[in-house]
This record gives C-alpha cells, structure tokens and sequence, in this order.
C-alpha cells in the first residue's frame, strides 16, 4: 500500500503538481493555479478553518484542517460539530517545531471529537497541555491514524487497543508515557508505531502478532521475562523495513532470542542502532554480549550501524566484514571494555565513522585497517572520521611502514577530541584534508604542514607545538585555552595568508595577536578572555583592530580588565582609510568593568564604522556613555543588561530593529523613527512606553514586552 502511495506521488511530481520547495529538500509545495484546482474539484468536502470563508457546506465536510495556534478555544471549533461525517481532523503549523507551545481547550477533547464518529484520521500532535486521551476514541471504529506526538500524555487507555482499522499510532515525543496498553496485539492492522523519544520501559506482550507491522523504529527489551515481549517476536515481524534500535539488549535472557529476531533475513532495515545500558563487565557478561552482538548480525543491505554501550573485550566477525559492502556510516561508542577496534578499512562505502569511549582501546594498528585486496585502499571512501573520549589511547600507527598515504586517501574532516595519552604516532599527509579539530590532546604533537588542502583548523587545549607550523591556505582558525602561548605563529598575517576567520579563546597569557603583517584578508575576528592580550598594563586597553580594513565581522567577549576603549582600539592607518570601514557586525559582551567608550574622530562623528549594520553590548553593567550612536548604516541594535547606559537612540536615521533589555529607562524617552521591530523586556519602573512611539512609528510591524 505505502509502494502505491509513493509511486502515485512521485507521478505527480513529475508532472509538477508538486515542486520540490526551495528551502527544505523534504518538503513539497505547489503551484496557486494547482491549489485553486484542487479546491474546485474537492468542492464541500474538503474546508480549511479560518481560510475558507463560507460555513454552509459543513454538513458535507469530510476533510477538516486548520493552523494551530497558542490556545485553540472551543469558539474556534464550534461549526463543526455539524460535520457529522467528517473523516480526517489534521492541526498544521507553518514551521513544526516540537518546543513550540500549543494548546487546545479540554472541551474540544470531552464534547466535539467523541462525536465525530466517521474520523479516519484524527491528529493532535504538539498539543502541550493534553496529559489524557479520552475512553471515547476506542469508539472511532474507523479509524486508520492517529497522531498525539510531543503531548504530555501519560497513559494510553485500553479501549484503545479496539481500534481494530488503526494503522498509524504515532507517539514519538510523550516523554511522561512509560507504558503501552496490554491487548496491543489486538490491534491487527497497524503497520506504523512510533515510541521514539518516549518513557516507554518495556513492549507489550506478543508483539509478534502484529503481523502487518512495517515501522518500529524502537524496541526495549523487557527486563524481567514475561512482563512484556522478548528479542525473538522481531522474528516474526517479517515486513519490518527503515530505522529500527534496540534498546536495554543487556536484558537479553539468552543469545537465542537475538537470533530468533532474525535480522539476517530483514533485508529492508537500512539502518540499525544497538544500545546497551553500561554496566560492569566480567568474562560472562562480555562472552554472553558477544554472542548477542553476533547472532544480531544484520543483512548486508545495512546502510547505517551503531552499537553503543556493548562490553565485550572485542566484536564479532561480522562488525567490518568486506561482505557489508553498502555500510555508508558507523558508530561505534561507550564500548569501553574492548581492547582492540574491529577491521574496518575494507567496509568500501563507509564515508562517515565515529570511535567514542573506547577505555581499554591502548593502540590503533594494522588490525583497524583490515586485510583486503592489495589494490584496494583502506577506508577508500572514507570523508569523516572522529576518535573521542579515549582516555588511555596512547599510539596510532600509520597502515604501511614504507607507504604511509595509502590509507584515508578521501578523508575530508577529522576529529579527534579527548585523547590525553594519544602522543605522535600517525601521519597527517591527508591529501584531502579539508577540516581537523584537535581537542584536548595535551600530549599530541604533529606537523600540520603535512595537510596541503586543509581549510578548517581548530585547536583546544593542546599542546603548543601544534601552532608552530600551521597549514598554509588555512581559511578559518579557531585556538582556545594555550595558556603559555604569547603570540599566534609568524606568517599568520603574511599577504599570502588566506585566513578569513579567526576565533582566539581563553589564551591568558597571549599578548600580541597583529604579529606579521595586515591580515589583509580576515573578514571575522573574535576575542574571548585573552587577559594579557597586547601586553597591557593592567590589561586596560584593546587590541589596534581598526585598521583590519577587510574586517566585517569582530566579537570582543570576556576582558575583565578594561575600563575604556580608546582611540588605541581604531589603529593608527592612513587617514584616508576610515577606521573599521568594512564592519557589518560589531559585538561586545562581559566586559564587567568597562565604563568608557570614545568615539574616533570627535569633529566628524561618521569618522568610524561607515558600514556598520548591528551592534550588540551584553552584560557590561557600568558602561555609561561617551561613544556617540550616529552610525548612518546601523539597521539593528542590541542593549542588554547595561543599567548605567544612557545615549540617544533618535541619531540612528535607519534603525529598523531595536533590541533593549534590563537598561536604563532613559532609552526609552526617544526612540528612532522609522522600526519595524521593538523588544522591550525587563524594565521594572516604566509604566508607559514613549509617547511618540505610536505617533512617529507608523512602520512599526513587531513589539513584544515582556517582565
């Protein structure tokens, strides 16, 4: 049936009456000419609530559908109970978002919906404040799907199992549901059912039954048998296809049920993930999981595996056997009492693996990259690679002693994070090495010139080796937390230099940042909490960053120990170069002690910042004033949490979005002409709003005021 469906639709988008939309690659619209077809051909039986204006044809109305809102009322809903044959109740929001809050009165609930007997498809999805579903709906003999995701539903009732045409139950979301009803299995037709993102404990008894059964995409294996169904009803589930995860397999009583599941055979599940809770390992508990992990042995047509929590010393053959041939992503994490890695070189469609957690892994070796033909390259397709959280990971070994780049000849991005032990070891001749984030990996020391083509560098908290050669061509560097580095490596800046953004955090003791020439191409520029930075006494002046001349995007976060920006922080460049000519976006934020701020050129106020469009000044609770706010491109500003604050807002000419949150009243007195978004939140004395503000305003289209 869902083949069908599907082969109908792609019909139609082929002949275009759907468009694939723009913004989302999942998501179709149509075309208005199409939308007034459809609307004339289904004529009174097919109404939209609050967009169709005529209610005359509700006895007829078969398909209702409507936009949620924050509270949907009765009043809303009233015509309805007219419909006495409608089919399907469908709520629909214009971007679904599951921590958006909505909610639907109870009356709706108790009075309109037990009426409606015809319902085929009935949803109530995101509906924050329904914690019950009413005895009725086993009632609704017809029907086919149900919907009450992301409800605060706590139980489901048991007539609901009388439901004997359902075939979509969707659930992913109720947190506070733990249980499902105990005739599940009496729900003959289902094929769908949804618990992900649920407080579901345990499946139901003979889940077996459910024969139709095409999409779990969760099972939890039950911890005392006979409470609810074992590994083995998967067996007899023979039309399950998609994602499927098993959860709590430590529960597994014995290996024979995780071969009673059959997986082998279900060769339309693409995807599988594994979970075991963590626990303590012995020589029982690892044999037994390992002989679970390896009569779960998937079809080759498994495209995406995780394992996760399994503690076994070592995995089964089948984990990274060349016969996966269509294994495309691989996760493998918290396997913590394995000491070794499985063979995973020769899985030849493997293009995104991930090793987390991995305690008694001491060495990668020749093993890891498994025994293939000669003339196949190990990890061939391999483009994202990540190794974190090995705590006692000390060596990684190159594949080949004479041929060191024959192994990850696609590798795109590398991740390695929390290493401590891991030292040098491994070369990074990557001839296609986009992207490597080294996090802390205090022992770890490699060349980076070795990466020709890398473009993305991030380093936190490692060794300051790392920083003495780094990669020419680098576009974007982010280094956080070297406390004995004093300046970034010479030739950072040369003209030659390709960096476009610069991130530099919690380097206390980093006093030079312009070392070497102009950072002629640098267009995004943030500091944090780089206490000493240009040597300072007592650390209180900034860094001369005016004169970054491609510069259009600057954060300066966290310096304690300023009290005033001075002329030092526009640069001293050629007088015909305004100060900060190219910047768009201009952020200050934790600067506890900084009260003075003094604009460029006092007898020409446009002197500096030409180009400015947003300026944000967070949490800096003594500055008081002293920069003028006559910026002639400024269209967005942003004050919070700055009380002593106080300067003239009506001198921004083009100010369309104005952001002001626990500041001093006084901004409030004269706001800029011509907003079109006001925010006003935190202002415990103001009892009215400017008198001008409606007046002078006539653009404004958002106010919100909140505390």
């Amino acid at each position: 049936m869902e083949e069908i469906g599907e082969d109908y639709f792609h019909d139609l988008v082929s002949r275009s009456l759907f468009q694939r939309s723009v913004d989302h690659d999942t998501h179709f619209v149509i075309h208005d000419l199409i939308n007034d077809l459809a609307k004339f051909v289904s004529g009174q039986f097919n109404f939209r609530l609050n967009v169709d204006k005529s209610h005359e044809g509700f006895p007829k109305t078969r398909y209702l559908s409507y936009m949620r809102t924050e509270f949907d009322t009765f009043e809303k809903f009233e015509a309805i109970s007219e419909a006495k044959q409608l089919r399907t109740f469908l709520p629909l929001e214009l971007a679904p978002s599951e921590y958006r809050s909505f909610n639907l009165t109870k009356k709706v609930l108790r009075d309109l919906l037990p009426s409606l007997r015809c319902l085929r498809v009935l949803s109530l999805s995101h509906y924050r404040n329904m914690t019950e579903l009413s005895d009725s709906v086993g009632k609704m003999k017809h029907l086919r799907y149900l919907d009450i995701s992301f409800t605060m539903v706590r139980r489901l009732p048991e007539s609901i199992c009388q439901l004997c045409n359902l075939q979509t139950l969707k659930l992913s979301g109720c947190k506070n549901l733990i249980a499902l009803p105990r005739d599940m299995e009496r729900l003959v037709n289902l094929r769908h059912l949804d618990i992900t993102e649920t407080g579901i404990k345990e499946m139901p008894m003979h889940l077996g039954n459910l024969k139709c059964l095409r999409t779990l995409p969760k099972f939890i294996v039950s911890k005392h048998r006979g409470s609810g169904s074992d590994l083995g009803e998967l067996g007899k589930l023979a039309n399950l296809r998609g994602a499927l995860s098993l959860w709590e397999l430590q529960n597994v009583e014995s290996p024979q049920d995780a071969l009673d599941a059959n997986l082998k055979n279900r060769k339309y599940l693409p995807e599988l993930a594994l979970f075991w809770n963590d626990s303590e390992s012995d020589a029982d508990i690892s044999g037994s999981q390992k002989i679970v992990l390896d009569n779960l042995r998937p079809h080759p047509n498994l495209k995406s595996l995780t394992v996760n929590g399994y503690s076994g010393e070592r995995f089964p053959d089948w984990v990274g056997h060349d016969s996966f041939s269509n294994i495309a992503s691989l996760h493998l994490k918290k396997c913590k009492y394995c000491c070794s890695l499985p063979s995973l070189g020769q899985l030849h469609s493997l293009q995104n693996l991930s090793i987390e957690g991995f305690d008694g892994i001491v060495t990668v070796g020749s093993e890891f990259y498994g025994i293939g033909s000669s003339s196949i390259k190990p990890f061939g397709s391999l483009k994202v690679l990540k190794f974190m959280q090995m705590s006692n990971w000390e060596t990684w070994f190159p594949f080949g002693a004479e041929n060191e780049d024959v192994a990850f000849p696609s590798l795109e991005e590398l991740y390695i994070r929390k290493c401590p032990k891991l030292k040098v070891g491994f070369s990074i001749d990557l001839p296609s090495l986009a992207k490597l984030e080294i996090d802390e990996c205090p022992q770890l020391v490699i060349s980076l010139r070795e990466a020709p083509v890398i473009r993305e560098l991030q380093l936190i908290r490692c060794n300051e080796g790392l920083l003495k050669e780094l990669p020419v061509g680098m576009q974007r560097l982010r280094v956080e937390g070297f406390d004995s580095v004093e300046s970034l490596p010479e030739g950072l800046s040369d003209s030659n230099s390709c960096l476009r953004q610069l991130e530099i955090s919690d380097c206390s003791t980093l006093v030079s940042l312009l070392t070497g020439g102009p950072f002629s191409t640098l267009k995004k520029l943030q500091i944090r909490s780089c206490i000493s930075l240009e040597n300072c006494k007592h650390c209180c002046s900034m860094p001369p960053l005016g004169q970054l001349h491609s510069l259009q995007n600057l954060s300066i976060v966290g310096f304690p120990e300023i009290f005033t920006v001075g002329l030092e922080f526009y640069g001293t460049g050629s007088s015909s170069m305004k100060p900060f000519g190219s910047l768009k976006v201009l952020i200050f934020k934790d600067m506890l002690n900084w009260e003075t701020w003094f604009h460029f050129d006092t007898e020409n106020e446009g002197g500096s910042f030409p180009s400015l469009g947003k300026l944000n000044i967070k949490d800096c609770p003594k500055l008081t004033g002293g920069f003028s706010i006559h910026l002639t491109s400024l269209a967005k500003l942003e004050i919070e949490n700055c009380p002593q604050l106080v300067i003239s807002l009506r001198s921004a000419p083009i100010l369309r979005e104005l952001k002001l949150m626990c500041c001093n009243e006084v901004l409030l007195r004269e706001l800029p002409v011509g907003m079109e978004k006001l925010r006003v939140e935190g202002f415990d004395l103001v009892e009215s709003l400017s008198e001008g503000l409606m007046n002078s305003n006539i653009c404004l289209q958002e106010l919100k005021i909140k505390n």
